[in-house]
């Protein structure tokens, strides 16, 4: 029997995957997602690289969604004259927001955020280049911020600045986004990475733009500021999916602080019904070697362990020298996690009321296929809503999304346990429809003569949110299944 990857990949395109050879053996080791970082590169760029893997995808029957990732504010150092300096722990250094972008030099460094000094007080901590350099605000004068060296070493050009705790005031949403909205929608991005946003509001304003410029695509949270771990709820719940950002977040809450919160976003994105990547310095090691550390190894496994729908290669897979190897890896270790007990149980929560009739035929349908060994579980489905919420229990049995639509078999691309079909369930006659249903899962090796198989759909065809109908259906028995229909009522209960 067929044994599918449930755990998604989401891999960032960048130089290293513009051979269309390339993108075909990313696909085959078990690429579902792509990533388009727009701090990096120009429209054309990314237009390019996303109808290259679109039609890369089509070409080995396979869909794979696309995620444009937004720059956010630039909170960075200048440029130094020389190209780096290097700190001595003790020494003092200024940061000036008036001080020229390319005249650093060992005492002063002009940044790219004009308002730091009015964010920041005696006795702050920023800590620079993730962490790696880090100083303490003695004082703030005018445009500038005089600082003590904590932790030295080399502070090269453009590199980022954090406030330790969080409290920077920059806005999620800066003018290059706006923009970059605008180009996300005209390639049918599939999602949209919403950066360092602080409040349910920034993901609000962020749909809204996209939604205005004629885009279709989820919004994803990435969670990356102090700050939103404070609201993480309401963050999440405005959002499609949410991004565990561990970059910007370990250095703003600390590393200690890192961990805990990583398995707790997981776990709170799972119980409100949104999907979770787990992203940042996964197999980094790999961008320069074929192979992964075992701390690597740990890491993506732990976070399969703890239900996350995706795991992210970022320069892994844009600049790094073993792109399809990193994802090859990447899948085993996925594979390897999801055998173990722990990664299919049960540990979903059904919560004791429904708001909608087809969350509650997609919460029925889990808790038959969980009791009843069935093989597979398909979806019908116009949005995407149900096997969504199937996903959301934890479960070992595939789960087939059947859809017409292109944009809703992109989207499940990162579902966790999710496989987009296309199908169309428009014509043909109730029987005639069960019949197709059980060809083309015996065409994906999902299932055989003898086995078990639930079914939903709707009612009317076509109708987004109109699930309402759960069939158990025998293969090579189709005439004696068991069939359970509910009310079918439509709409908001």
């Amino acid at each position: 029997m067929n044994k599918k990857k449930r755990t998604k990949i989401v891999a960032t395109l960048g130089p290293a995957t513009d051979d269309p050879k390339m993108l075909d053996a990313m696909i085959q080791a078990g690429m579902d997602v792509v990533r388009l970082n727009f701090s990096h590169g120009s429209f054309e760029e990314h237009k390019r690289r996303a109808e290259l893997v679109r039609e890369r995808a089509r070409a080995n029957g396979r869909q794979v969604g696309v995620i444009v990732d937004l720059q956010g504010p630039k909170i960075r150092t200048g440029r130094f004259k020389d190209g780096k300096v290097c700190l001595i722990e003790g020494a003092a250094f200024i940061i000036d927001t008036a001080w020229p972008l390319d005249e650093g030099n060992l005492d002063c460094v002009g940044t790219t955020y004009k308002t730091l000094p009015q964010d920041v007080k005696a006795g702050d901590v920023l800590l620079l280049d993730d962490g790696r350099v880090v100083f303490s605000v003695e004082r703030t004068a005018g445009t500038q911020i005089h600082c003590k060296v904590l932790v030295g070493g080399d502070l090269s050009n453009n590199k980022g600045i954090n406030l330790k705790g969080g409290g920077l005031s920059a806005a999620a949403l800066t003018d290059k986004d706006r923009a970059d909205i605008i180009s996300a929608a005209a390639i049918n991005a599939d999602y949209l990475a919403v950066s360092f946003p602080r409040s349910a509001a920034d993901i609000h304003e962020a749909r809204a733009l996209l939604q205005a410029a004629g885009g279709k695509g989820g919004i994803i949270a990435k969670i990356e500021r102090a700050e939103a771990m404070e609201v993480l709820d309401e963050i999440i719940t405005a959002s499609d999916a949410v991004m565990i950002a561990r970059g910007d977040l370990g250095v703003e809450i600390g590393d200690e602080a890192l961990p805990p919160a990583q398995k707790m976003i997981i776990c709170k994105a799972r119980n409100l019904k949104r999907a979770v990547i787990t992203a940042t310095q996964m197999m980094e090691s790999m961008i320069y070697n074929p192979i992964p550390t075992r701390a690597e190894v740990f890491d993506v496994a732990n976070a399969v362990l703890d239900g996350t729908d995706a795991v992210m290669l970022s320069a892994e897979t844009a600049t790094g020298r073993y792109p399809h190897k990193a994802i090859e890896a990447m899948a085993r270790v996925c594979c390897g996690a999801e055998q173990q007990k722990i990664a299919e149980v049960n540990s979903g929560r059904i919560k004791p009321d429904f708001s909608y009739i087809d969350e509650s035929i997609a919460m029925a349908a889990m808790y038959a296929a969980n009791h009843l060994h069935v093989r597979a579980i398909a979806a019908l489905t116009e949005s995407g809503s149900t096997p969504l919420w199937m996903s959301r229990i934890s479960s070992g049995i595939p789960i087939y999304a059947l859809s017409r639509n292109i944009e809703t078999r992109r989207r499940v691309t990162l579902y966790r346990g999710v496989y987009p079909v296309s199908f169309d369930s428009s014509r043909g006659n109730d029987l005639e429809s069960n019949q197709k249903i059980i060809q083309e899962l015996k065409r994906q090796g999902a299932v055989t003569d003898g086995d078990l198989v639930v079914v939903t759909k709707g009612d009317v065809a076509g109708m987004g949110g109109g699930t309402n109908v759960m069939k158990i259906l025998r293969v090579g028995g189709v005439n004696n299944a068991i069939t359970v229909e509910p009310d079918s009522v439509q709409g908001e209960i």
